[in-house]
C-alpha cells in the first residue's frame, strides 16, 4: 500500500524510511506537522508483524504528538519515530548509533527521546551521533515516565472531579491495566491518595510487587477493563477502547497514559453514549513531553523540576476545558480536544501558507 493511500496518512510532512544493513536497523520517521516548531517525539521499538503494522504505528503516534504538544502550548510540532525488531534480542550500541545518524540525517526537524522498548541509555547512544536527542540526564529532565504519571494523575483527579463531583479520591476505586514505569508511578500516587486499585499486567511479577507494596488487587489482563471501578486506567498499549472493549466498560471515567487508546474515532462516541467520561490520551499523558521541553538543550534555560511538574500539573485544567467545551458542543471529548488543538496549530499552518 502506498504511504499516500494509507488511511492514517493525514497530511504528512514527510515519512523516512531508513535501512542500515550492518546493524540490521529498519525504522521510519514520520514528521506530521511541523507548523509550531520542530518535532518532538519518542522512538518506540517493537517486533512488529509486519512493516504495515509499523507504519500504521509510526503514522497515527506522530499525529498525537502534533496534538500533544498543541495542547500543551509547547512550541514543537508532532513527530515519532519506530525501529522494527525484538528489544530484547536485537538491541546493541551500534544499532542506536545508525538511529542517532538517521535523526542527524534531517538536520535539526526531529528530536528523538526514548519511547517502549527504548531506554534512556539508548538515546544516549543515539546521541553519540547526533545533538537532536531529548529526555537525557545530560539535559536535566532524564527519564519521562515519572512527569508522564503525575500527569495523568492531575488529569485523573480533574476527571473524577469533573464527572463524580469528589476532589477526595480516598477510597476511589481504579483498575490500573499496565504496570510499566508510568503504570507503576501512576499506583504509588493513587495509593498515597487513599485510592483503592485494581492492577493488570502480564508481568507477574510486577503484580506481586503492586500486591504487596499498595495492597492492591490482582486482576487477569483480559478481565481488568470489566471490573467494576470508578475509573478504569489503561497504561500500556494502545486500541484497548474499541466495539468488543466498551460494552463491556464498568466505570465512570476512563483516565491512563497509554497512547492511541481508542481503536476508531467512532469509540469516543461510543463512550460518550454510554456516559464514560474520556480522559483523550493524548492530552492526559503529555507529561513527558512537557517535562522534556523545560530541558536546557530546548527551553534556553537550567532545567527546573519544580517549574516542569507545576507545568505539567496544567494538564488538569485542560481537561477541565475540554470538558466544558464537549458540553457546550455536544461533543465526545476526543472530538472536542482535537478541536481545540487544530484551532492551535493549524492556523499556523495557514499563516506559513
Amino acid at each position: 500500500m502506498s504511504v499516500f493511500a494509507h488511511p492514517e496518512f493525514d497530511a504528512h510532512e514527510k515519512v523516512l524510511f531508513g535501512h542500515d544493513p550492518d546493524t540490521g536497523l529498519k525504522a521510519i520517521i514520520a514528521l506530521h506537522n511541523t507548523s509550531r516548531g520542530p518535532a518532538l517525539g519518542g522512538c518506540r521499538m517493537w517486533a512488529y508483524r509486519s512493516d504495515e503494522e509499523a507504519v500504521t504505528d509510526v503514522l497515527r503516534l506522530s499525529r498525537g504528538m502534533t496534538y500533544k504538544s498543541a495542547l500543551a502550548d509547547l512550541p514543537f510540532g508532532g513527530g515519532k519515530s519506530v525501529i522494527i525488531g525484538d528489544a530484547k534480542t536485537m538491541k546493541s550500541e551500534a544499532l542506536f548509533r545508525a538511529m542517532g545518524r538517521l535523526v542527524e540525517s534531517l538536520g535539526g526537524r526531529y528530536r528523538v527521546a526514548e519511547d517502549v522498548g527504548v531506554t534512556v541509555a539508548d538515546v544516549e547512544a543515539m546521541a553519540r551521533e547526533t545533538d537532536y536527542v531529548a529526555g537525557i540526564p545530560a539535559g536535566g529532565a532524564g527519564d519521562p515516565s515519572p512527569a508522564t504519571a503525575w500527569g495523568v494523575f492531575c488529569g485523573l483527579k480533574a476527571s473524577v472531579r469533573h464527572r463524580l463531583g469528589r476532589d477526595d479520591l480516598r477510597g476511589l476505586t481504579v483498575a490500573v491495566q499496565g504496570l510499566g514505569a508510568v503504570g507503576r508511578h501512576l499506583c504509588a500516587h493513587l495509593h498515597a491518595a487513599g485510592a483503592h486499585l485494581f492492577v493488570a499486567d502480564l508481568n507477574e511479577q510486577a503484580v506481586r510487587q503492586a500486591v504487596e507494596a499498595w495492597n492492591a488487587v490482582a486482576v487477569a489482563p483480559d478481565e481488568i477493563h470489566t471490573v467494576a471501578a470508578e475509573v478504569f486506567a489503561p497504561c500500556a498499549l494502545g486500541a484497548v477502547l474499541n466495539d468488543v472493549s466498551i460494552p463491556q466498560l464498568d466505570c465512570a471515567v476512563v483516565a491512563g497514559s497509554a497512547n492511541n487508546q481508542l481503536a476508531t474515532l467512532q469509540d469516543g462516541a461510543a463512550l460518550k453514549a454510554r456516559g464514560i467520561l474520556y480522559a483523550p490520551d493524548y492530552v492526559i499523558n503529555a507529561g513527558g513531553i512537557v517535562n522534556i521541553s523545560h530541558e536546557s538543550q530546548l527551553s534556553g534555560a537550567p532545567y527546573d523540576k519544580a517549574a516542569a511538574f507545576a507545568h505539567v500539573a496544567r494538564i488538569g485544567d485542560t481537561l477541565a476545558e475540554i470538558y466544558r467545551l464537549a458540553e457546550r458542543a455536544d461533543l465526545p471529548t476526543s472530538e472536542a480536544a482535537d478541536r481545540l488543538a487544530e484551532q492551535r496549530f493549524k492556523p499556523a499552518v495557514s499563516q506559513a501558507a
